[in-house]
Formats: structure tokens, C-alpha cells, sequence
């Protein structure tokens, strides 16, 4: 199944690295900035989230909260939240739930092994719940940038 715009955002209820439980619709009337990232502390993840986090006033000045969202563990995320102090939540997609439900689980080749991971992706949700943008060709350093263009 793939989302496009104008498609109502899968809702959903993850765990952040602390374990709080986190819902999409706890942002019902804010804007969402729901990115998919394939690793917790690689080189494109690590310069994504900090661009996010360079411009994160900016990003809420501009009615966004930001969600971040890979497979990887809590325990993972607490590591990289608190090695560059990401100012907004990580959730632990462990089961893959929301990979799946926004079709960013699929299959990906790298040095002609074929395995199945997270495609990075960024979802734009509404005030309402309904996907505004998707960008799928996401530019890691100046990632907030093309969300505040």
C-alpha cells in the first residue's frame, strides 16, 4: 500500500526512547514532521537529525513537531538523543508497525545484497491528520530546509 497526499496519516501508538507511549493523534491541530530514518548514528541519519535539530525553533516557530522514526531500539535512541541532544522524540518501530503502515519497509540493495530496510522518507501531516507532503528524496544535511522552504 503506498500513501500519497491528501491520504489521512496512518494513526498510530509507538514507544519513544524514554518508553513513553507516543499517538499520532495526540497532534491533532499541530502540524507533524514524521521522518523515517534507516540507523541510529550513521553518517546521513546523524546529519538529518541534526539539521532537524539546528532549525528545531524555527520548525516549531513554523507549527511543526518533529517525530523521528526507525527500528531500532529505545535503548538505541536514548544513545543518540543524548549524544547530539535531539530535542525532539525518537520511536522505537521494533515491530515494524509503522514502517509498514507508511509503506517505507522495502527492499533495498547495497553492494548487490539485497535486504529489506527503511527507506528514508518524511511525512508532512496536517493539522487534521492528512498527509500534506511526502519527500522522498531527502536531502540529509538541509533536511529542515526543505521543510521550511
Amino acid at each position: 500500500m503506498s500513501l500519497a497526499v491528501g491520504d489521512p496519516a496512518p494513526n498510530f501508538t509507538s514507544t519513544d526512547q524514554n518508553g513513553q507511549p507516543i499517538s499520532l493523534s495526540d497532534f491533532r491541530g499541530k502540524k507533524v514532521v514524521l521522518y523515517f530514518y534507516p540507523k541510529d548514528d550513521t553518517p546521513g541519519c546523524t546529519a538529518q537529525a541534526c539539521s532537524l535539530r539546528d532549525n528545531y525553533e524555527a520548525l516549531q516557530s513554523a507549527g511543526y513537531e518533529v517525530l523521528g522514526v526507525s527500528t531500532d531500539s529505545a535503548a538505541s535512541h536514548q544513545k543518540f538523543v543524548g549524544k547530539y541532544s535531539l530535542p525532539f522524540p525518537l520511536l522505537a518501530d521494533t515491530d515494524q508497525q509503522l514502517v509498514e503502515a507508511y509503506g517505507v519497509w522495502q527492499e533495498k540493495s547495497m553492494y548487490g545484497r539485497k535486504f529489506m530496510g527503511i527507506v528514508r522518507t518524511t511525512f508532512v501531516i496536517d493539522e487534521n491528520g492528512i498527509i500534506a507532503e511526502i519527500i522522498t528524496k531527502v536531502d540529509t544535511k538541509q533536511h529542515a530546509a526543505q521543510l521550511l522552504q
